[in-house]
């Protein structure tokens, strides 16, 4: 009677995110996230969801990077369904700007809360749901005890999460798939269009459990990632065929 109590509840749940617009990720169904060459430092060069990710951010500049970076990331992450959460004390992310990056700001939940020790219990909560696509938390420090219980969360819901350090002081070891660190790089301009170009970044993993570090640059083409040496041979190719 107890278990049959039980899966009445968690349908009825599931048939609630449903009828609020929410539909549940599907689970271990994103082969790639479009990164390219960097996806090769994974294990057997798939994107690691269903696990936790730490990003370092030192200055204001790394943070919007790596929101950026961040965004196309739960682009494809959230094309499967779900809904993802945004916890912070003083949120950096400007939610209509994920729109660039085909996120739709109207699939976030945004947790505020006032006390830094907080977000780490909110974060864990959060990644209990299995209903969620990704859960996303700023805060500055992390133990290699917090981490875990992250980690331990995510095993069973399969919910993929990030950290984003900002101003970290410690790096100590953590249980985090990889460790991030986003640099800016200039944009470059379209042909004969003026303002500001497609954003560019240089990835760090400094970090990859059972995995190979290393660095890319990467450019955002409005729908996808690619990276430099693929951008240089598409202008290249281009090159060619307007000379020829």
């Amino acid at each position: 009677m107890l278990n049959a109590q039980k899966d009445i509840v968690s349908k009825l749940q599931k048939d609630i995110l449903a009828w609020q617009g929410f539909s549940l990720p599907k689970v271990n169904n994103v082969n790639s996230m479009g990164l390219g060459p960097l996806e090769s430092a994974f294990p057997n060069g798939i994107f690691p969801t269903g696990t936790i990710h730490e990003m370092l951010c030192y200055t204001l500049n790394n943070t919007a990077a790596t929101c950026g970076l961040l965004s196309g990331l739960l682009a494809s992450l959230m094309a499967q369904g779900g809904t993802s959460i945004w916890i912070s004390t003083s949120r950096k992310l400007y939610p209509s700007a994920l729109g660039a990056f085909g996120v739709d700001a109207g699939r976030f939940i945004f947790i505020d809360v006032q006390r830094e020790r907080d977000i780490l219990w909110v974060m864990e909560e959060a990644l209990k749901c299995e209903g969620l696509a990704a859960v996303i938390a700023e805060i500055k420090e992390v133990s290699f005890a917090q981490s875990r219980r992250l980690q331990l969360a995510v095993e069973t819901s399969k919910v993929t999460g990030f950290l984003l350090r900002n101003d970290a002081k410690k790096l100590g070891a953590t249980t985090c798939m990889a460790r991030w660190q986003v640099t800016p790089l200039p944009s470059a301009l379209e042909e004969h269009m003026p303002g500001v170009g497609l954003p560019r970044w240089q990835v760090k993993l400094l970090r990859v459990r059972n995995g190979t570090p290393g660095c890319w640059n990467l450019q955002w083409t409005g729908d996808s990632f690619l990276s430099f040496d693929e951008q240089l041979q598409q202008e290249t190719l281009t090159t060619i065929r307007q000379v020829g």
